[in-house]
């Protein structure tokens, strides 16, 4: 299973569980996949963990020392940043990119950077969904759950909403696509029209996708390979020089590679 984005991911393995479950076909179009997280940290002190965020949307149901909530996480700006403590739950839906775009059919824009209740979308269904998903027990149950929930809400397909997608999977696959321009001519779009393509079904801009790709690439490496030299993984992701590539990092991650590196080598 991928770790991906999840920064110094060896040190959270110790202290959260993490699965993952696939749709069944008629929402593989909409979902990625589900995933539950869950801790036990009762007798230990307080865990940080930090997401370099995907650019997708996510329906999540919580249940902690301070009760049981569900809500619509849009795509963080930053680093997604959560303090783990007591013992606790999260049965999470990962819409595709581009895929939240028909239960919502607003710019999906509109939620970048917000947290909101699950009711604000399926309005009194998200509180029996949340009994109903948290209650289940085990994690196949809770992923069943949530299929038979959403297929009750099943939205018609967007064909805009899955050339997003592609888009976004496409730069994810292939590292050297570095700018927006390169997206363009791959597509036959205007930038201008990549970029309106992307802030009504993503959610953020194609350069904001590229350069999240390129610097969750760079931060597992760091994690992985104690001999990385900076000047090598810029050139591996695309960039020019070896300013850029730390000027980008830093940016995003609030630290140069080397602080990054020298951070998690003590953890």
């Amino acid at each position: 299973m991928s770790t991906r984005g999840i920064l110094n991911a060896a040190a959270g393995r110790g202290k959260f569980s993490l699965s993952r479950y696939e749709p069944s076909p008629p929402l593989q179009p909409f979902v990625e996949h589900y995933w539950i997280v869950r801790y036990d940290l009762n007798a230990e002190t307080p865990f940080t963990q930090t997401v370099l965020s995907y650019p997708n949307v996510h329906l999540a149901f919580e249940h902690d020392h301070e009760g049981r909530r569900a809500f619509l996480y849009g795509i963080p700006r930053r680093p997604f940043v959560r303090e783990l403590s007591g013992a606790g739950r999260v049965f999470g839906v990962r819409f595709r990119a581009g895929g939240f775009y028909p239960f919502w059919q607003r710019n999906v824009s509109l939620l970048t950077g917000t947290t909101v209740a699950a009711s604000e979308l399926f309005g009194r269904d998200a509180d029996e969904w949340t009994s109903v998903i948290l209650d289940a027990g085990d994690d196949a149950e809770m992923a069943r759950q949530a299929e038979l929930a959403l297929s009750t809400r099943l939205p018609r397909r967007d064909p805009q909403a899955e050339l997003a997608g592609r888009i976004v999977q496409e730069t994810m696959n292939d590292r050297s696509i570095m700018k927006v321009e390169q997206l363009s001519e791959l597509t036959g779009l205007s930038i201008r029209q990549m970029q309106r393509l992307f802030r009504k079904y993503v959610g953020v801009t194609p350069k904001w996708v590229i350069k999240r790709f390129r610097l969750q690439e760079a931060a597992e490496h760091l994690e992985q390979d104690e001999s990385a030299q900076w000047a090598e993984l810029a050139t591996q992701f695309g960039y020019f020089d070896q300013a850029h590539f730390i000027k980008d990092f830093k940016s995003v991650l609030g630290q140069t590679p080397a602080a990054y590196k020298s951070r998690i080598s003590a953890e």
